[in-house]
């Protein structure tokens, strides 16, 4: 919902020291080292309660064998000589998997020129801030919802991730935020005697559209974001109304499914929920104005909902840097989400986490699925099994069984008695490395 770019020198330099350290594998006379090989040491970790996301019920005492990034045993003993990592007074259970993040964006600086002062290298060093923020909170995956940038930042942060080359959670990428002129994602926001050339994002015919697409599959876009709806963090569009049209969302499908991506629409208001829904988006990002027929059409179609809620019930005072139209809209348009969100749980919707905002706001999303309506138990599948589905990764990660890569984390408390202790992440490892432990 809202977007920024970095405001503190201290954010700055974190960004870039995260950047540098990668950089010291460099040889003075010659390339980038390869990324230094995953522990040969055999590591078990010892649950002290173990979470079976799938059903909600724990093991105690279980020890999980993590061997070349894998987990390759759950037991009740650990193997000969391997390294013990104990989390007997931890309940342990798989990493997050956040589907809504912007990685470039400083969440905490809402202005409407924001993005005009930050290049494509000062939006991927904010990333790579960020990125490291994520997996201290226990985000082990996460998919970047798109950028406006041109230059892609967030694939070159994957991609990096990827080789080893920084370290950040396994990540999947949409592209730029495809959008009508003055939409959601127009981020010309001079006055019409000083206004900037087209980007590529904009798109008024369903041929711009294509356009646009393309040059996303061109450059490496694991998924397709459109605009359905207008948005509250801009200066010109109205969330109730639909941005683009159903024939563009249509166009946008058909060219992502036959390259063999999906397609993410941001959709606040109802008829641009219908519109990408009738079109075969495969996920509807907000959902905020959801009625009882798109509802029943998402449930038919298997169409998945990222609600982020916890971003649109940020208290107006410290949403800092925006404008007194944003701060209107983001007043107006709560008092139809929870209407919304219950729907969706009526209709029994497949549901995501996203959070839509920063890696504090993590723990906070948890509390608002619940504050919601939603169990604990579903909260947790939100982010695990059910982010992992959505993604396509449920063979690779989003439970901890044997054969699926190492993304566990553990809380000092039972989240399903209080989801509160997801806000108190206390190990996480990704991909079999240790991130952080107590």
């Amino acid at each position: 919902m809202r977007r920024g770019t970095c405001r503190t020198a201290a954010s700055v330099a974190v960004a870039a020291a995260a950047v540098l350290t990668a950089l010291t594998a460099m040889a003075a006379d010659g390339p980038i080292a390869p990324p230094a090989p995953l522990p040969a040491t055999v590591i078990a970790i010892k649950a002290g309660r173990l979470l079976d996301v799938r059903t909600g019920q724990y093991r105690s005492d279980v020890y999980i064998t993590v061997e070349q990034g894998r987990i390759t045993a759950l037991g009740a003993s650990a193997p000969a000589g391997a390294h013990i990592v104990d989390l007997s007074s931890k309940v342990v259970m798989p990493g997050i998997i956040d589907v809504h993040v912007h990685t470039g964006d400083d969440l905490f600086d809402h202005s409407a020129a924001t993005r005009m002062r930050v290049s494509a290298a000062q939006s991927a060093l904010n990333g790579a801030y960020k990125v490291h923020q994520y997996l201290m909170h226990g985000v082990t995956t996460l998919r970047d919802a798109g950028e406006t940038n041109v230059y892609y930042p967030q694939f070159a942060l994957r991609d990096s991730i990827a080789k080893g080359l920084i370290e950040g959670p396994r990540m999947l990428c949409a592209g730029m935020l495809i959008s009508v002129s003055g939409g959601h994602s127009d981020d010309d926001t001079t006055a019409v005697d000083f206004g900037l050339p087209k980007r590529p994002n904009i798109a008024d015919t369903v041929d711009e559209l294509r356009v646009a697409v393309r040059r996303d599959l061109k450059y490496g876009a694991d998924w397709i974001k459109l605009m359905a709806s207008g948005g509250v963090s801009d200066l010109y569009s109205d969330f109730r109304s639909q941005e683009l049209s159903e024939e563009q969302m249509v166009a946008a499908v058909e060219l992502a499914h036959r390259a063999g991506r999906r397609v993410m629409a941001h959709a606040e208001g109802t008829a641009g929920i219908r519109a990408a829904v009738r079109a075969g988006v495969d996920s509807i990002e907000h959902g905020t104005m959801l009625d009882e027929e798109s509802a029943t059409m998402m449930a038919a179609k298997g169409i998945w909902l990222v609600p982020t809620l916890a971003t649109f019930q940020i208290e107006p005072g410290t949403a800092a840097g925006m404008d007194a139209v944003m701060l209107r809209k983001l007043r107006d348009i709560l008092q139809y989400q929870q209407p919304a969100f219950a729907l969706a749980l009526k209709h029994h919707l497949n549901i995501a986490f996203g959070d839509d905002d920063e890696a504090q706001r993590v723990g906070p999303e948890f509390a608002a699925l619940v504050k919601g309506g939603m169990t604990p138990l579903a909260a947790v599948q939100a982010a695990t099994v059910n982010g992992a589905r959505l993604l396509g990764l449920e063979s690779e990660t989003g439970a901890i069984e044997t054969g699926k890569s190492a993304d566990i984390i553990a809380v000092d408390a039972d989240p399903l008695a209080d989801i509160g202790a997801m806000k108190q992440v206390s190990f996480v490892m990704a991909a079999g490395r240790i991130i952080s432990q107590p």
